[in-house]
C-alpha cells in the first residue's frame, strides 16, 4: 500500500511534526513599467479578463508581451514625432530649456497614445 505522500507525489519537509510541500513559483521574466501599467488597469477596469488570465497561467506572458510591443512603440513613435514637430540636435545645443519642453511634450505624446491603444483596450 502507498503512503500518503507516494500518493500526493512532489516532496517534502519536515518542521517540526508537520511534512509540508517544497513548493516554488516557476521562473519568469521580469515585467516592465507597461506591463506593470497593464496590469493596474486589468485588475481596476477588466477584473473578469484579469481572472481569466491569471487562473489560466497566462498572465504574466500577456504582460511581458504588452510591455515588449509598448516599448517598441514609444521608441517609434518618439522618433517620428521627433521628426514631425522638426527637433534637432542643433535646437538642444542652442536652446536646451525649449529642447526639453518639446520633447517632454513629445514622450506625453507617445505615451498617451500607448496607453489608448495598448493599455486601456
Amino acid at each position: 500500500m502507498k503512503s500518503l505522500f507516494e500518493e500526493l507525489g512532489g516532496t517534502y519537509h519536515q518542521e517540526g511534526d508537520y511534512f509540508l510541500p517544497d513548493l516554488s513559483l516557476p521562473e519568469t521574466a521580469p515585467v516592465g513599467i507597461w506591463g506593470q501599467r497593464r496590469r493596474h488597469y486589468l485588475k481596476t477596469q477588466r477584473r473578469p479578463l484579469y481572472n481569466a488570465l491569471l487562473l489560466g497561467g497566462k498572465l504574466n506572458d500577456h504582460l511581458i508581451a504588452v510591455d515588449t510591443q509598448a516599448e517598441t512603440m514609444f521608441f517609434q513613435l518618439v522618433n517620428r514625432l521627433t521628426e514631425q514637430e522638426g527637433i534637432t540636435e542643433q535646437l538642444k545645443v542652442e536652446n536646451q530649456m525649449e529642447w526639453v519642453r518639446q520633447m517632454n511634450s513629445i514622450r506625453n505624446q507617445a505615451e498617451e497614445i500607448i496607453y489608448n491603444e495598448l493599455i486601456c483596450t
